[in-house]
């Protein structure tokens, strides 16, 4: 029993030594062969398929030139609002505020004159500042509605009373004294855009498209137009075939009440819609 014991025992001491003994070891050979186990290509992370790296440069070369044309083209986005979404003719007339005492007295004398408050009663007319309906960003290259705008030239923008369906049109101007040919009279060539301006705005509303290209203008000069002073457009559209408005009208004097207003220039004219106008007034605004 004794030697069984110590057998027993001397077996038991022995495992447990040799558990001990081994334990370690056997860990560290196990991760050497699990480790061994691996290739240097199995450690390597998998490279994505071609498909999946197409799509991510796409996708990254998408953003960054989104986030490119969207700062180019910042600066211009007032002017397309502005094509886009031009404002209507009652908000024109809240558009100009006089600065100067020049453009004060001017419109102040427009917008009491008996000429004016007898348009503004009439049914069937609507009231408009028209050149500033054209994107502030164009203004300085158009013309009559930026280049001769402003003190001493035309001092404060046409005020205009168009009939509905482009039948006739009236409008009130003031003509400074740097607008001359010979001093102290307009240039005859200020009147002759004028009116080309004036009756091609009158048979807008009559053509396709609201808008319309002069295909001719014939000008009769009456009378001399004295520089500072105030004048009427009056136009009338005559006759629409299809893409062709023709239109007479003349510039006057504006005078009082029973007085007899001079006449400075006639004219008639032809005007017609392109075929491509659809396209061409979402970029140049006409009315």
């Amino acid at each position: 029993m004794p030697a069984a014991a110590l057998r027993i025992r001397g077996s038991t001491l022995a495992a447990r030594a040799t558990y001990h003994a081994l334990g370690p070891e056997t860990s560290r050979l196990r991760l050497q062969r699990f480790a061994s186990s691996f290739t240097a290509t199995d450690l390597q992370p998998r490279k994505p398929s071609l498909f999946r790296r197409s799509v991510s440069v796409l996708a990254l070369g998408f953003v960054f030139t989104s986030l490119g044309f969207t700062m180019a083209a910042s600066p211009a986005m007032p002017t397309i609002n502005a094509i886009m979404n031009p404002p209507s003719d009652e908000q024109t007339l809240a558009m100009f505020q006089p600065e100067h005492d020049e453009e004060r007295a001017v419109e102040d004398f427009i917008n009491n004159h008996p000429l004016t408050k007898e348009m503004r009663s009439k049914a069937g007319f609507s009231e408009a500042r028209p050149h500033l309906k054209i994107p502030e960003a164009y203004r300085a290259h158009n013309l009559t509605g930026g280049t001769l705008l402003g003190p001493g030239r035309i001092v404060v923008p046409p005020v205009s009373f168009a009939e509905e369906g482009g039948k006739s049109m009236v409008a009130i101007s003031y003509l400074g004294g740097e607008l001359c040919g010979h001093p102290g009279i307009v240039h005859g060539g200020l009147l002759a855009t004028m009116l080309d301006e004036g009756l091609a705005r009158c048979c807008f509303a009559a053509l396709p498209h609201k808008m319309g290209m002069t295909a001719n203008l014939n000008i009769n000069y009456r009378a001399p137009a004295k520089a500072n002073t105030y004048v009427v457009l009056r136009a009338t559209t005559t006759k629409v075939e299809g893409r062709k408005a023709w239109v007479e009208g003349r510039i006057e004097t504006l005078v009082g009440e029973g007085e007899t207003p001079v006449v400075l220039a006639e004219a008639t004219a032809l005007f017609v819609s392109p075929k491509h106008a659809a396209v061409m007034t979402n970029i140049f605004p006409t009315t």
